[in-house]
């Protein structure tokens, strides 16, 4: 419950924090992240691929939670899974990169699509994966804040690859 009220409270308050813009080095964001992440997993089980992400412009604390977020997501719904694969990477499409999260693990029905961004909108149970439901609402509040945009793609028990759009740091 102590959780719970901690997701709420940060929920509300992303939409009266100001977004303070600064370049961003996502290779380095993501490398501090992850190596957080796995400090944090003592069965470190996860491989993960990290290719070419190219820096953005954005706030820099914001945008960590963003990472955050969609890393552990990655982590969770992939534990269960032997051989478990996390690979992260970008794109540059016109005024913007396009970064990713993809896994090997549960994935959704994209049938419940329309739910996956919601407040308290979980695909899968407790039992089955702890959570409040509201990470992928905050990934979602963070990255409109920034104009960006964020979608997911899933195939069930074969993973999922989540995308978020930001301006490219030479437009």
């Amino acid at each position: 419950m102590g959780q719970l009220i901690d997701d709420l409270l940060a929920f509300s308050k992303l939409g009266r924090k100001e977004v303070t813009v600064s370049n961003i080095n996502m290779k380095v964001l993501v490398k501090s992240v992850k190596d957080d992440l796995l400090f944090d997993d003592k069965e470190n089980k996860t491989e993960f691929k990290v290719d070419t992400l190219p820096p953005a412009k954005g706030d820099q604390s914001l945008i960590k939670q963003v990472w955050i977020n969609l890393i552990s997501n990655a982590i969770k719904y992939s534990k269960n899974k032997p051989g478990a694969i996390v690979e992260i990477g970008a794109s540059e499409k016109g005024n913007e990169i396009v970064y990713y999260v993809k896994d090997n693990g549960a994935g959704f029905d994209m049938q419940y699509y329309d739910k996956l961004f919601g407040v308290f909108q979980r695909l899968h149970s407790q039992e089955e994966f702890e959570g409040t439901g509201i990470g992928l609402a905050i990934v979602q509040k963070i990255v409109s804040r920034h104009k960006g945009a964020v979608w997911a793609e899933s195939i069930l028990d074969k993973g999922a690859t989540f995308y978020f759009s930001l301006p490219d740091i030479n437009s």
